[in-house]
């Protein structure tokens, strides 16, 4: 990818399937070029599906230093473990969606305030504040019937982070949205914004970035509303992106 430069003033990463190795590694590559870039005084900021507790140890691994999105915008961070913006779920609704998920068969994972429950429910949902829903299954059977059941409740956000899986946050949370919360409080527009990710989660902060960029691993989805395409998370392909488009 040799294009030509715009001005970026914060990246915006994805963490699996985009910045992360299938082995859920970072690249010399990358952390180089991360490096780079905040070193030109750009923002890097991961922008993940994760909970901040799973998030938390790359950003202190790449010495980031300004903010973390979480739970797909469901949560804003500085580095520094400031809660800036924060979009619950209802836990009557949780509760609801995990008794739904033990029905259909589906695997699942639920991100609270406090953690993860992974397979497991608490003994009291109202013990906790719950940020996102999540559940996966290579049924495609089973997932279909989790979309098409989850569609009729109006307070959710729908997406995915690999195709056989979905998620469900609160209506209108997305990782755009967090990033629009951000520009305004850095003070730059969505245009001085390079956004890469592969899922579709990922799909709004790529279509309103000024420079979106899909990872050639990526759904096609999201390779069709990109700007650009580089390479897959194991060949560097967050790296390139940010060597052809903000160094």
């Amino acid at each position: 990818m040799t294009e030509q430069k715009q001005d970026i003033k914060l990246i915006a990463l994805d963490m699996d399937g985009t910045l992360l190795s299938d082995n859920h590694e970072v690249s010399e590559r990358t952390v180089k070029a991360i490096e780079d870039a905040m070193n030109q005084g750009i923002h890097v900021v991961l922008s993940t599906g994760r909970g901040f507790q799973t998030c938390y140890p790359y950003a202190e691994q790449l010495k980031l230093q300004s903010y973390l999105i979480t739970a797909n915008g469901g949560q804003v961070w500085t580095v520094g473990k400031e809660l800036l913006d924060q979009h619950l779920l209802e836990t009557q609704l949780i509760e609801k969606l995990y008794n739904l998920g033990t029905q259909v068969g589906v695997n699942m994972w639920m991100i609270s305030t406090s953690g993860v429950f992974r397979g497991e429910a608490p003994e009291n949902f109202y013990d906790y504040e719950w940020l996102k829903f999540g559940c996966e299954s290579q049924d495609k059977q089973k997932l279909d019937i989790m979309v098409q059941e989850l569609s009729h409740y109006e307070g959710l956000e729908l997406t995915n982070s690999l195709p056989t899986n979905m998620e469900a946050n609160p209506k209108g949370v997305s990782k755009a949205r967090a990033l629009h919360f951000l520009c305004d409080k850095i003070g730059i527009t969505m245009k001085e914004v390079m956004a890469v990710g592969d899922s579709l989660n990922d799909i709004k902060m790529i279509q309103e970035a000024g420079i979106g960029v899909a990872m050639g691993n990526a759904q096609e989805a999201i390779k069709n509303v990109a700007n650009h395409i580089t390479d897959s998370n194991n060949e560097d392909g967050v790296a390139k992106a940010i060597e052809s488009f903000a160094l």
